[in-house]
């Protein structure tokens, strides 16, 4: 199809709700969309500028335009989900769940069985979760078979066993329901009863379970059967003990959906926590990675429809960090305050954590891949041009104001590159003046750089303030780099990030991995820095009275100081020992001028 051809298409495509994909010129589908006004958002892409350069590429691809119309928005929402799953375009936001997760089962059959598995069938049967770990799934069993006899066998050895009292010898007879004394639980009502409480705990529902065994407790009391009544007693402990844990918000809050998003420069993860009656009774994040730069809003409302979807939710009301479109029947909450915004915060936090993990497992996995995304980050959080693949950061030290140094570090794909340190000695600045120390030692670092012809960082760090930062663009600026690279001051107290010209500073998340590199850069450029300064300090106050000695240097003083560790063993040294570390001649002059000290300090007593 030709760019006429589309821009005709484009005239007579409808102003409904409905789904578009765009293909190429081979017939391979590009990507699916949805739009509340299917000519408006298709237009858009063809009659603007994309700053977005996938964005722009994709658009040079499209050669053939189809739309699907549907009744409303939620239509829209589910087809694009089911159109993105099934061909997965390759310019659509990709959904990652490469875990199968537990989830408890309640099989659909007579006397239905409850047990663990990974594998949903759509049989009738119903499934609670997914569930974080295999073993909150066993502890939730343990609590179920604890407080209800089920079927494990088949149905024909159940049926058996209850006909003929085979049952008496069982695990399950043994327990010694609440219910056993009235056989309830061996008819099917009974046992369906059960089953039904059982379903409403997995809901978070305890109410009916609690009240139903205390009422049983109540009257073996009165019928002084106090065994049983202790049996039903301890069951009902751990009943609210699970729930105690449970219970994480507002009982009044039911039947809701929850969810938040997080993401960073190629992902995007929304957590979904499922609410009733005040219990958290599941909880999920999904990873998406993203294609076309997508927004927050457009990533959450693609993962609700999917979660919606994955897990049949049919709650009426969502909690949501922000608003979205996420069909008619459906009321979107953005709670500001309270234990509305207390769970929604919770959710958010549930995605953070699922992100990090992720990290940490990509460090193992793929190493190159998780440097790629921190350097993506870091330049999206610092505001970068380029990815700050090489960062060089300095420091100053003056301890007491004195033997004046600095240090700067090197950081190459996030990681130290000690080869790449370098140390000063601070020459033209007179006592402590941290912020003339600081443009020296910049001016000097670049100035060399330039002058060997190797390759600039894309971000320099200075441990400081505004102060030390405008010092060390004033040394850029008489280089001719200021603008040509992008550099930050971090102050320490509270780890604010400054720029240059902007008074108020950047605060990142304490936890994000840009302020852990920025952090771990400031505090090696710290140590390596307050390392050569204590040795500069040691070789000065030991080697002095050495180098007093006419005809021996430092380099002799620190010869002699690495064999023999003070200035005392040096004097006590035999003059041949001296010989053997720095050669005769010089042994003679240390040796010498050590024996008339002793002479001079005898004769004076």
């Amino acid at each position: 199809m030709s760019r006429s051809s589309i821009d005709i298409q484009l005239k007579t495509l409808p102003t409904g709700p409905g789904v578009y994909q765009y293909f190429d010129k081979n017939g391979k589908i590009l990507y699916v969309g949805k739009a509340k006004n299917l000519k408006k958002r298709v237009s858009s892409y063809f009659h603007k500028n994309h700053d977005n350069r996938k964005t722009a590429l994709l658009v040079k691809k499209i050669v053939e335009i189809r739309h699907i119309v549907v009744n409303t928005e939620t239509d829209a929402l589910l087809l694009e989900n089911n159109l993105i799953k099934k061909y997965q375009p390759r310019y659509n936001v990709m959904l990652k769940d490469d875990k199968t997760y537990p989830w408890l089962c309640i099989k659909n059959e007579k006397f239905p069985r409850v047990f663990l598995t990974r594998k949903i069938e759509k049989d009738g049967s119903e499934y609670f979760g997914p569930y974080p770990s295999v073993r909150t799934v066993r502890v939730l069993l343990e609590l179920i078979n604890e407080l209800f006899p089920l079927r494990r066998g088949s149905l024909k050895e159940w049926e058996r066993n209850i006909k003929t009292g085979k049952y008496k010898n069982t695990v399950v007879y043994q327990i010694r329901n609440a219910f056993q004394i009235s056989d309830e639980w061996k008819t099917e009502k009974g046992y369906n009863a059960n089953i039904e409480q059982i379903r409403q705990i997995l809901k978070g529902n305890f109410k009916d379970s609690l009240q139903r065994f205390r009422d049983k407790m109540k009257i073996y009391a009165e019928n002084l059967e106090f065994e049983a009544a202790q049996e039903i007693k301890e069951k009902i402990e751990v009943l609210e003990k699970y729930q105690a844990k449970s219970t994480v918000v507002n009982p009044k809050i039911n039947n809701v959906d929850v969810y938040s998003i997080v993401s960073d420069e190629g992902y995007g993860y929304v957590n979904f926590l499922q609410i009733s009656h005040g219990a958290i009774i599941r909880s999920h994040t999904i990873e998406m990675k993203k294609r076309l730069e997508e927004s927050d809003k457009e990533l959450l409302e693609l993962g609700i429809t999917e979660i919606r979807q994955r897990f049949d939710c049919n709650s009426d009301e969502i909690y949501v960090p922000f608003k979205v479109n996420v069909g008619e029947k459906i009321k979107v909450t953005v709670p500001k305050i309270g234990d509305k915004k207390a769970i929604v915060d919770l959710s958010t936090r549930n995605a953070k954590y699922f992100r990090q993990e992720r990290f940490k497992q990509m460090q193992f996995v793929d190493p190159d891949a998780h440097t790629n995304r921190v350097m993506a980050q870091m330049k999206e959080d610092l505001r970068l041009t380029a990815e700050p693949r090489h960062i060089e950061c300095f420091d100053n030290s003056n301890i007491q104001g004195t033997n004046p140094v600095a240090a700067c570090v090197v950081f190459k794909n996030g990681k130290p590159s000690k080869k790449d340190y370098r140390k000063f000695n601070i020459k033209t600045v007179e006592g402590p003046d941290d912020f003339a120390s600081m443009e020296e030692v910049v001016y000097r670092r670049y100035k060399r750089v330039l002058k060997e012809e190797k390759d600039l960082p894309q971000l320099i760090i200075i441990d400081g303030g505004k102060g030390q930062l405008s010092s060390a663009l004033k040394a850029l600026e008489k280089l001719k780099l200021r603008g040509k690279i992008a550099i930050i001051g971090i102050a320490e107290r509270l780890e604010e990030i400054y720029y240059p010209g902007d008074s108020i500073p950047l605060y990142l998340d304490k936890k994000s991995e840009t302020l852990k590199i920025i952090q771990r850069a400031r505090n090696e450029a710290h140590r390596f820095g307050i390392s050569f300064h204590r040795n500069k300090r040691s070789k000065a106050a030991l080697g002095t009275e050495l180098q007093s000695i006419r005809g021996i240097g430092e380099k002799t003083s620190v010869e002699l100081l690495k064999v023999f560790r003070s200035v005392n063993k040096i004097a006590e040294t035999k003059e041949r020992e001296l010989a053997e570390v720095i050669g005769p001649a010089k042994a003679k002059l240390v040796y010498d001028y050590f024996q008339q000290k002793k002479d001079k300090s005898t004769a004076n007593k």
